[in-house]
């Protein structure tokens, strides 16, 4: 668990950097929320990340770096403590985090499930039904209208080789 907590950790802050960059706000704020948000909505399209966009290289180590930020603002926020069972790539996307009052939230398949089609799932108001005070986004990762696409999966494997050396820019 002290390895794959210290990767949340690693993760969550490589993240901020990658994301600050690229001119989103993280910052560890549950409003800070929307910026993943709007990443995932600017960089993915029913599922599929977009050709050129920051999720088109790196999609697993990148998807749990997000699902690290939105756990570890949460974790500042709301307090808890990080549950996982086992290792390798079952255990970074089971990784839970068990609130204070008893609730238990899955950030890393939070942000996995939101790269699906009309999920949004990681959406701020997630973190609200947890307890934090965020608002909901207007705009960007609403979904387009005219019914809905088919179901594509990704087809990548996620895992955690080196999130501290892969580019998102």
């Amino acid at each position: 668990m002290t390895s794959l907590l210290n990767d949340v950790r690693a993760s969550a802050q490589w993240i901020v950097v990658a994301l600050s960059s690229s001119g989103y706000q993280a910052i560890f704020t549950t409003g800070s929320l929307r910026e993943v948000e709007r990443f995932m909505g600017e960089h993915s399209e029913y599922g599929i990340a977009v050709p050129g966009g920051l999720l088109a290289a790196d999609l697993g180590p990148r998807l749990f770096a997000l699902g690290a930020y939105v756990g570890e603002t949460i974790w500042q926020h709301l307090g808890g403590t990080w549950v996982t069972e086992g290792d390798g790539s079952k255990a970074e996307i089971g990784i839970a985090l068990r609130l204070p009052g008893g609730s238990t939230i899955w950030p890393v398949q939070r942000v996995i499930k939101r790269l699906l089609p009309a999920s949004g799932i990681a959406r701020p108001e997630g973190a609200v039904r947890a307890g934090a005070d965020a608002r909901p986004s207007e705009g960007p990762g609403e979904h387009k209208p005219g019914g809905s696409p088919p179901i594509r999966l990704p087809t990548h494997q996620l895992s955690l080789e080196n999130p501290m050396t892969a580019s998102c820019t």
